[in-house]
C-alpha cells in the first residue's frame, strides 16, 4: 500500500533570504519605514514564489506492522515458529524484488510448503528436530540463493557468470521445490502408518464378526 506525502516547498525561503540581500547590498536599512517595505516585499515575494513552486506530491510505501511475536507456551517451538515467519517474510521480500514471472512462481511454492512444514510442528512437537533441522541449514541457504539472483539479476547486463549462475539458481529452485515436498511428505509418515494400523486393526475386527465382504 502507497500512501501520498507532500513535500514542503522551499522557494520562498530562498526568495525571501534573496530579497533581504539584495536590499542590504543596494538600499538602504536605517530608518523604520525601511523595514517595515523590506518586510513586506518579502512576504509578498515569498508567497509569490510558494504559489510557483508548490511543493511535489510522491507516494510511499506504508510499512506493513511488525507481527505479534508468536506465543503457544511452549518456548522453543514459539522460537521455531517465530524464526519461521521471519523466514517466509524476507522470502516474500525477495519475490517482491524479483521480475521474472517464473522464478516468482518458484518462490510462491517454496513459501507454501515451507510454511506448512514449519507450521507441522505445532500439530507435533516430536518433530522438532527435524523442522529445527530445516530452518537452520534449507531455509537460510535457499534465501541466500534468492539474494544471489536478486544482486545478478540487478546488474541488468549478459555474461557467463552471471548469467550462467542465474541459470544454475532456476534450476536448484526445482530440485529444492520437489525435496520441500518431501521432507513434508515425510513428517506424515508416522501419521500414515498409524492410520494403516488402525485400518489392519478395524478388517480384523470385521472379519471375526462376520461383517466383512470377501472383495473388502
Amino acid at each position: 500500500m502507497m500512501r501520498e506525502v507532500k513535500t514542503k516547498p522551499i522557494a520562498h525561503i530562498y526568495a525571501f533570504a534573496a530579497i533581504w540581500l539584495l536590499w542590504g547590498l543596494f538600499l538602504p536599512m536605517y530608518k523604520l519605514w525601511h523595514f517595515i517595505a523590506l518586510f513586506a516585499l518579502s512576504i509578498g515575494v515569498g508567497a509569490v514564489f510558494a504559489r510557483l513552486f508548490p511543493g511535489k506530491i510522491i507516494y510511499k510505501p506504508v510499512p506493513e506492522p511488525e507481527p505479534e511475536p508468536f506465543a503457544s507456551g511452549d518456548p522453543e517451538i514459539d522460537a521455531i515458529i517465530n524464526e519461521g515467519r521471519l523466514a517466509m517474510e524476507e522470502m516474500r521480500r525477495l519475490r517482491a524484488s524479483i521480475d521474472d514471472d517464473n522464478i516468482k512462481a518458484k518462490v510462491d511454492q517454496i513459501i507454501e510448503v515451507s510454511d506448512k512444514i514449519v507450521k507441522n510442528v505445532l500439530e507435533d512437537p516430536g518433530h522438532f528436530s527435524q523442522v529445527k533441522r530445516f530452518l537452520s541449514y534449507y531455509l537460510p541457504t535457499t534465501i541466500k540463493l534468492l539474494n544471489a539472483y536478486d544482486r545478478f539479476y540487478d546488474q541488468g547486463i549478459s555474461g557467463k557468470n552471471i548469467s550462467g549462475s542465474m541459470e544454475r539458481i532456476d534450476e536448484m529452485l526445482d530440485t529444492i521445490i520437489d525435496a520441500y515436498k518431501k521432507q513434508l511428505d515425510s513428517l506424515f509418515a508416522n501419521q500414515a502408518l498409524d492410520i494403516e494400523t488402525d485400518i489392519e486393526v478395524m478388517e480384523g475386527m470385521l472379519k471375526r464378526e462376520k461383517l466383512l465382504d470377501d472383495e473388502f
